[in-house]
Order: structure tokens, then sequence, then C-alpha cells
């Protein structure tokens, strides 16, 4: 099992904890943050850029990773993931190099493993 796979497993593991156990709120916020990144005036695969970029100038790894699985779904370019990833080193600087390497390490898996 690859690094993405075992990621998707806890995360929908976690989602399923969590949800089972929250309160109005917090199922609230869930639905929310499903609801910003339907197709509207700005396609689902640009959102998801956006959420990618501040996820890494936010370091936020697992948050990379699901934007990273999302824009690959959405059939986003490995051009468009190289401008992405450019704009959030210079926003976010060079602390987010890390963050960065693991980004592109995701982005090589699911290209690896993507028929």
């Amino acid at each position: 099992m690859g690094k993405i796979e075992e990621f998707q497993r806890e995360r929908d593991r976690l989602n399923a904890l969590v949800l089972s156990r929250a309160n109005l709120e917090i199922k609230r916020f869930f639905s929310l943050d499903s609801q910003v990144y339907r197709g509207g005036s700005i396609p689902v695969k640009y959102k998801e850029l956006l959420g990618l970029v501040a996820s890494l100038v936010l370091r936020c790894d697992d948050c990379v990773t699901y934007h990273i699985i999302r824009c690959h779904r959405e059939g986003i370019s490995r051009e468009e993931f190289n401008e992405a990833m450019a704009i959030a080193l210079v926003v976010g600087g060079s602390i987010t190099i890390p963050h960065l390497r693991r980004a592109y390490d995701a982005w090589e898996e699911l290209q690896r493993t993507s028929p």
C-alpha cells in the first residue's frame, strides 16, 4: 500500500469517527467545507488548486495531501501543479520547503499509480 492509499484510509476512518460523535456545529462545518469546493463560478479544479496553495502556505501536510489527491482527480496538469507550487512557495517563503518536498512526493506517487 502506498502513502496516498494509506492516507486516504486513515482520513476516512478518522472522519467517520469524528462524524459519529459530532454535534451539529461540527457537522455543519464539515458540510460547509464540502460545499465551498463544489463547482460554481470558479471551476472545481481551480478551487482545489486554491485549497492546495492555502494548505501549503499554512503548512498542513494532511490538507496538502488531500488537495493534491483532489487536484489529480480533477485532471490538473503537471504544469498547473508546478505553477501552484511556485505561488505557494513565494507566498509562504522558505519555511514551506519541507511541505513542498512532500507535496511533490505525493504528486509523483499519484502520477506513477494512475492509469
